[in-house]
């Protein structure tokens, strides 16, 4: 039995050890690279957003800034929508710090800040009048994959990056009053509560997903 116990230990030892080695062999392109970028749902949402990263080893620094993103319809809030309201991300800002799990995977801890505006929707007698500007800070993880559809390519066509990304935002703060707002509502004429709006998909309090499109400088030049 003692011999059994010796031979085991010796075995993990052994196998902890060829895995140490294989993770250091592991190649890790497209690090010490510099990647622009941006979004597509911010232009299918009649806004846009520029996205910078950096990527080391095994790290990932990265600022994103969006502007005038609409969300009307379908795309707004729950609240907003059965209030008839349209919300607007006037401004959306922050930074991601995340780890490399692959040389393709990543995964960040991402603090944002959101500058909202809030308007009737223009279908009522109230107009497209605004009703409320106020901000709100959301803490939250994100998922992303690289991919490079022509990185064999031994030309400036290598560092084009498609990276869909999926992520969940949950507000921690807001510049409202208790996080809501009470006032008469010109367009259904009842005395309504708007609640500061989530990210994301409406309903899921914070999911969303995204596809950045982009570009990776340096791509041919020898890792550091």
């Amino acid at each position: 039995m003692k011999n059994r116990t010796i031979t085991f230990l010796a075995f993990l030892a052994f196998s902890a050890s060829a895995w140490a080695q294989d993770t250091q062999r592991v190649n890790f392109p497209y690090s010490n690279r510099l990647t622009l970028g941006g979004g597509v749902s911010q232009l299918l949402l009649g806004g846009f957003n520029v996205q910078a990263e950096y990527t080391t080893k095994r790290l990932v620094f990265d600022y994103s800034h969006g502007f005038n993103i609409r969300l009307s319809g379908q795309a707004a809030s729950l609240v907003a929508q059965d209030q008839k309201l349209n919300e607007t991300l006037t401004s959306t800002l922050g930074i991601g710090i995340g780890y490399r799990l692959t040389p393709t995977l990543d995964i960040r801890f991402e603090p944002k800040l959101h500058y909202y505006e809030v308007n009737y929707n223009g279908e009522s007698d109230a107009g497209s009048a605004l009703l409320t500007s106020y901000k709100t800070v959301t803490l939250g993880l994100g998922a992303y994959y690289r991919y490079y559809p022509f990185r064999r390519q031994n030309n400036a066509l290598a560092g084009i990056l498609v990276m869909p990304s999926l992520r969940f935002w949950p507000n921690v703060w807001s510049s409202l009053d208790d996080n809501k707002l009470t006032y008469l509502n010109k367009a259904t004429n009842r005395t309504e509560t708007y609640k500061a709006a989530p990210q994301g998909f409406p309903g899921t309090n914070g999911l969303l997903a995204n596809v950045t499109v982009g570009y990776t400088f340096g791509l041919h030049k020898p890792n550091r």
